[in-house]
């Protein structure tokens, strides 16, 4: 059975819907109110206040931390300045990705992991033989993440430390009312955004201050539901959604590269051997078969669609996790994993793995479209992801 995060005395207050769903053995609030236009409002035009503590969490620390790091991540540790973060994935000895998350330089020999799914047993085994120590922080360190275009505001009004010269995907020490906290530049909705970690212990204390200095510019608390259409916005994959970790995968099929997923600028195949660096290496010789791509649908096409079936067009109010077909010609390339209507973009979106072949820009396909329980076939084109990637995102935040 699910247990609160150390925010849920907080949140279990503030959730009107009592909508919650399980993510890592934790109630985690799917929307505070009935629909979460309001929450991805807050994302995209104000501050968001995201409890993103279910997430596993690791220190790795030692001599060779860095040996271990760099034999375990496709990128390059070598070139990672202390304060900065990666945002990586790590693959089996075949080459396909086991999973996806950060990695944080907090000091020359001392990293801070952070991953969707346990990862414990396969950094120990890769750890045989090094001077280092892995230890597992997911219960004793909280999470939040405060996102949107104010968000910078709301951390300056509450923070005592340097806010204004942390740049993209770094990280710094500094306090709010009293608790020592780290504050990465980082977040999962494609915005302006911060990560926060706490002592799980003082985790009410942090909540009530960024609450109190974020009332005056529109902070609000915000679940998964708006946290997952800005996600596919900014064209960033969910686990066992947009792609099975090779450890769940049950045939080839479903296992995935860098490259498939579309993460070859992550992967850099001249560094120190890492796991999974021959079978990469084999794979870009022979060519990738197929990777992730974004998809625009014809919105005139599905309003066409739902006209001949006599019914109004239907934006759909959540991102859907559903897997539907996506052809060309009357033959099925692939699959949309992930599918949401952009309130921001007011267009159809989706992301979606298909034969490389078909993954060119602009390159026009068929989306599936059920109306009445009938499968149709809209227009859809392939576009450039991220969908939404404004520059207040990576700019150093005005005042």
């Amino acid at each position: 059975m699910p247990v609160g995060t150390p925010f849920h005395e907080r949140t279990f207050a503030l959730c009107e819907s009592l909508s919650y769903r399980d993510w890592a053995g934790y109630f985690t609030v799917s929307s505070y109110e009935t629909h979460h236009e309001h929450e991805y409002n807050a994302i995209r035009n104000a501050a968001a206040l995201i409890d993103i503590s279910p997430l596993f969490k690791y220190i790795v620390d030692g001599r060779d931390a860095p040996r271990l790091v760099n034999r375990v991540i496709t990128r390059d540790v070598d070139a990672m300045a202390v304060g900065q973060v990666y945002y990586t994935p790590w693959c089996d000895e075949q080459g396909a990705v086991i999973d996806d998350g950060t990695v944080t330089r907090v000091a020359e020999h001392r990293f801070r992991w952070t991953a969707a799914e346990p990862n414990l047993r396969w950094l120990t085994q890769n750890a045989v033989g090094l001077d280092v120590k892995i230890v597992d922080v997911s219960e004793s360190v909280a999470a939040l993440a405060v996102q949107g275009p104010l968000a910078a505001a709301v951390l300056r009004a509450c923070v005592d430390g340097d806010i204004e010269s942390l740049r993209y995907f770094r990280a710094t020490s500094a306090q709010i009312d009293g608790v020592s906290i780290a504050i990465s530049r980082t977040g999962y909705t494609g915005d302006l955004g911060y990560e926060i970690w706490v002592p799980s212990s003082r985790a009410v204390v942090v909540w009530d201050a960024l609450m109190r200095a974020g009332w005056p510019f529109g902070l609000k608390p915000t679940g998964m539901l708006a946290l997952d259409v800005a996600r596919v916005e900014a064209g960033l994959l969910l686990i066992d959604v947009d792609f099975i970790g090779s450890r769940k995968a049950v045939t080839a099929d479903q296992r995935s590269t860098p490259y498939e997923l579309s993460l070859e600028r992550l992967v850099r195949l001249e560094k120190a051997p890492f796991v999974g660096r021959s079978a990469i290496m084999a794979e870009r010789e022979r060519g990738v078969r197929r990777c992730i791509v974004g998809i625009e649908v014809d919105w005139a096409d599905v309003e066409a669609l739902y006209e001949r079936a006599g019914l109004a067009p239907v934006a759909p109010t959540a991102a859907s996790r559903l897997a539907v077909p996506v052809r060309k010609s009357g033959r099925q390339i692939g699959r949309a994993t992930t599918t949401t209507w952009s309130p921001v973009l007011k267009k159809l979106i989706a992301l979606a793995t298909v034969d490389i072949a078909y993954a060119r820009v602009d390159t026009t396909l068929d989306f599936e479209i059920t109306i009445e329980g009938t499968r149709h076939f809209a227009g859809a084109r392939v576009v450039r992801t991220p969908f939404f990637n404004p520059e207040r995102k990576t700019a150093t935040p005005a005042r």
